[in-house]
Formats: C-alpha cells, structure tokens, sequence
C-alpha cells in the first residue's frame, strides 16, 4: 500500500487536490506506473480502450486521420491532464475514434477501467476532476471546429506559430507538421508562409520557422 509523502503522485497533479484521503489512497492502489518514450503510439483508431490515463510528464498529441491521409490535431495532453477521447471511449463502451501519440517521453498513471468506474462512482472529487477535463476539453474543441469551418486559414496559420514558438522566437516544424495541426493541405500552408516571408514576418528554413515580426503575426 503507497504511504502519502513526498512521492504520492497524486499530489503532483492540482486538479486532485481535492480528493479525500480514502479517495486517494485508493487511486494510488489501482493505478499502475507507465513510461512511454517519444513516438509510442498510445492508442489508435478501432483499438478497445481499457484505462484511464493521468499525465504526469511530456505530452501526447491527439488527431484524427482522414481516409484520404489527411490528419488535424486535436488536442495536446499535458502534465496533470487527461485525454478526453479516452473518457469518452470508457464511459460509452465504444473503441478509439481518435489516435494519441507521444510527443515526447511520456510518465503517466494508468488506471484500469474497472478501477475507473469505481472511483467515478464512490467519490465526487474524482468525479469533478474527471468532467472538469472533459467539460474544458469540449469547450476546445468547438473552438477548432468553429476555426476550421469558418476561420480565416492565414489568422490559423499565424496563430498556430505563435502558440507553438512558446516566446522562442522559432517554430520547429515542417510545412507538412503545420498542415497536420491545422487539418489544411501542405501547399496551402507553404504558400501562406511564402506569403509571410515575403512580408518580412518569418524566415523560412528547413525544417523551422524563425518569427521576424511577431506583432505583424498577432495582428494579422
């Protein structure tokens, strides 16, 4: 049985701040620890889901893949959140509809279904963690569909350097990874930062993006 202290898991992620100390003594007992580096594939298309995934560290991007090939993120999973996908997959018996894969090296506490159902079921806390993410998640995701149907591709595509420059100042990313996460064709991303370049916003080189004129970008 896991004692509290300085190596209780589930005091590193502040959405389960609020659990009881039953609640979370039970947690610590039902979930088991993963390490996943970079590129794993978490889970895919058609595959049964049967656990609950708590990030601890790295990040695990979220996409759908067209028949035709085409993919559009979306979502990322970061430290001390959870991948709706999955919550949905557990809570209607259906299998993935959506793929997840690891960004980077990926520690996580995964929680069987079983034991999923369980803590949903005894404890409100866990509970009000579990639909706090989703509810949040949702909230984002009607936002891309709004961007995608309706926003303007060169606002999405300037937006989406900013976002993913974290303040750098460079974006490291092909055209083609940039088309992913904006659910757009890759010549329709290349001619738009041509665009950019020509206006002296960016500088393009292989494999990145440097932002010369971030304010013109936010502004666009």
């Amino acid at each position: 049985m896991a004692a509290p202290g300085a190596d209780d898991w589930t005091r590193q992620v502040p959405a389960l701040a609020g659990l009881d100390e039953a609640a979370r003594q039970r947690l610590r007992e039902l979930c088991r620890r993963a390490a996943l580096p970079a590129g794993t594939r978490v889970f895919g298309e058609g595959s049964p889901c049967q656990a609950y995934l708590i990030l601890l560290s790295g990040e695990v991007r979220v996409q759908k893949v067209a028949e035709s090939g085409r993919e559009i993120v979306l979502y990322r999973v970061q430290a001390g959140e959870t991948c709706i996908v999955t919550t949905a997959c557990l809570m209607s018996g259906v299998d993935y509809d959506a793929e997840g894969i690891a960004e980077s090296d990926v520690a996580a506490q995964i929680l069987p279904e079983p034991g999923f159902r369980e803590l949903l079921g005894r404890s409100e806390a866990f509970r009000d963690f579990v639909f706090r993410a989703y509810g949040s998640r949702i909230s984002g995701l009607l936002m891309l569909i709004d961007e995608v149907a309706f926003g303007r591709m060169d606002r999405r595509l300037a937006a989406c350097l900013l976002a993913r420059a974290k303040g750098s100042g460079v974006v490291t990313a092909t055209h083609q990874d940039l088309a992913m996460e904006l659910g757009s064709a890759r010549e329709v991303v290349s001619r738009l930062l041509k665009e950019f370049e020509r206006r002296d916003w960016v500088a393009l080189s292989r494999g990145s993006v440097s932002l010369i004129n971030p304010s013109a970008l936010a502004e666009n």
